[in-house]
């Protein structure tokens, strides 16, 4: 059974600073690609950051300059820089795994969802 444990939300001030971490375990094989999506109240879910295995990423127009992803694969972790943090940053941010490859075959999984919270 494949789970992603999401970490590192919180609440910080505009201008600040902050690192979320997922980490997904079980019988994991491989995964094609890791990635962080957000939704801030009364919005759809959208993308915020995407990495490949072999690290091409892909940002979301309004965070890009200001967000970092990488990806640590022996460990199937994803981490996003959050830096120069506004109020419109703020929303739950949901970790994504993609063409997972495990025990229990090929899927998609999702996280539980951490809150960032930017205000003064």
């Amino acid at each position: 059974h494949v789970q992603l444990v999401e970490s590192g939300g919180g609440l910080v001030q505009p201008g600040g600073s902050l690192r979320l971490s997922c980490a997904a375990s079980g019988s994991i094989f491989s995964i094609y690609a890791m990635g962080w999506y957000r939704q801030a109240p009364g919005k759809q879910r959208e993308l915020v950051a995407h990495i490949t295995r072999g690290g091409s990423t892909n940002y979301a127009d309004s965070v890009k300059g200001r967000f970092t992803i990488s990806r640590d694969n022996p460990k199937n972790t994803v981490y996003l820089q959050m830096n120069s943090l506004k109020p419109e940053d703020t929303a739950v941010y949901y970790c994504n795994a993609d063409q997972v490859v495990s025990t229990t075959g090929v899927g998609v999984y999702w996280g539980q969802g951490t809150q960032v919270t930017v205000s003064s």
